[in-house]
């Protein structure tokens, strides 16, 4: 078969794992995070028991097609990479790290703790710590998310060049970026904690990371 049409079915593919791994994100830090936030015990239990564990088998397998049509799109294109595109890449790969190493570890934790509770167990010691830390990565996916989708945009319609004509706005952007996942690994929400402050932050990281890349190059 001709690369361009494997390239395509990638792109296509690249694009239907995406959204599903990005609009179950949003429903997450938008909906659901604010609904437990309210919710009475009883209800949160069922919800982590039965709804949680099947939202998160389609979240972290999303993040995983889309993180392998990726690399397939990568691999083809080669070295005719962009400077944004080596920036959303980065990103994008954070995130997809994040989700299978942090952020669904953690809520296997959470679900299997309310799950002994709806069958008459106890909780999990635990899940009062796992919870925490899938948030934190969970607003960091957030925040990278905002950049990382105006990123893959620019590089076909606003390109700041290729990787060797930009890589002092490469080096600075990989730096924020890699201040920003550090914190999601080991700092606090901070600003993240609401969804106004996440989505805010998320515009103003956009703005700085685009700004960088245009005026540095």
């Amino acid at each position: 078969m001709d690369l361009y049409y494997i390239d395509y079915l990638a792109k296509w593919g690249h694009f239907l794992a995406g959204i599903t791994w990005i609009g179950l994100l949003y429903y997450f830090n938008f909906i659901q995070g604010e609904y437990f936030k309210e919710a009475e015990g009883d209800s949160k239990v069922d919800a982590f028991s039965k709804l949680v564990p099947r939202a998160l088998w389609w979240f972290r397998w999303g993040a995983m097609f889309t993180f392998l049509t990726g690399v397939v799109m990568l691999g083809i294109r080669g070295a005719g990479l962009t400077a944004d595109i080596t920036l959303g890449a980065v990103m994008g790969t954070l995130m997809f790290l994040n989700v299978w190493l942090i952020i669904w570890p953690n809520q296997r934790i959470i679900i299997a703790s309310n799950q002994a509770v709806a069958g008459g167990g106890e909780v999990d010691p635990a899940a009062a710590g796992a919870a925490p830390k899938a948030g934190l990565a969970s607003r960091t996916n957030t925040l990278l998310s905002i950049p990382m989708l105006y990123f893959m945009g620019s590089s076909a319609h606003a390109p700041n060049g290729m990787i060797g004509d930009n890589t002092t706005g490469i080096i600075v952007g990989l730096v924020i970026i890699g201040a920003i996942e550090l914190n999601g690994i080991f700092g606090k929400q901070g600003p993240m904690t609401t969804v106004r402050g996440v989505i805010v932050s998320g515009f103003v990281l956009t703005a700085i990371l685009a700004g960088i890349m245009y005026f540095l190059r």
